[in-house]
């Protein structure tokens, strides 16, 4: 049997950074979701489809076989077998992946090819709706939360530290907005599982956070 993490919550909550440092430490799979709706764009992308057309996306969308493997300790994005890593962060990629990823049959898809990497691999996976729609047996849920102010001010930080102007209030207003689309939208809404142990990081470091969620996993690294 695998042992599976799902790790849910909010933008800007730091679920991908926490995630990938207890995948690295407890030698599970960090499985980036966000990377497997690009490689469903870039197979839309390379079969010429209209993305506009929604039959046309349903009916290929179903011939992609998308799954994650690491070689070398890097996470490589197979997508029919080939490692497609060096053309997912394209803007063409990155546009297509926005509007596919609203098709409820593509979303289906993705998530059916997440369950079946996770029922064949100990893996860590974050997202929106991992514990209550992709994973509601996983192992371990953890619900990863900050305050917007907080959430906002991190990403200041670090796109001040890159040298871009940015204005915080605008940041924390995007953020909130985003918080309020990601709970009432129709499709698995973002909310906490019943059964997922709530980490609210305001007043915690990233080590501070990694350190709870090992201590809360079963499994030995």
């Amino acid at each position: 049997m695998s042992y599976n993490i799902a790790v849910d919550g909010p933008a800007g909550a730091g679920k991908s950074t926490i995630a990938k440092e207890v995948a690295k430490r407890k030698k599970l799979i960090y499985v980036d979701t966000g990377a497997m709706y690009r490689a469903m764009a870039l197979f839309m992308v390379r079969e010429g489809v209209d993305l506009r057309n929604t039959d046309e996306v349903i009916q290929k969308c179903r011939k992609a076989d998308i799954t994650i493997r690491y070689e070398d300790n890097v996470q490589v994005v197979l997508l029919n077998g080939e490692n497609v890593n060096a053309y997912l962060r394209t803007e063409e990629v990155g546009n297509a992946a926005s509007a596919v990823s609203v098709i409820p049959e593509v979303r289906s898809k993705l998530v059916e090819l997440q369950q079946q990497l996770a029922a064949d691999s100990d893996c860590i996976m974050d997202g929106r709706d991992i514990g209550t729609c992709v994973l509601p047996k996983a192992d371990l849920k953890i619900y990863l939360t900050a305050s917007s102010e907080v959430r906002a001010k991190r990403r200041y930080d670090e796109l001040a530290a890159r040298g871009e102007r940015c204005d915080l209030k605008k940041i924390q207003e995007d953020i909130e907005e985003r918080d309020y689309r990601d709970t009432h939208r129709e499709a698995s809404p973002l909310k906490q599982a019943e059964d997922a142990v709530l980490v609210d990081s305001s007043e915690m470091t990233a080590e501070e956070v990694i350190e709870k969620i090992i201590s809360l996993c079963g499994r030995e690294g």
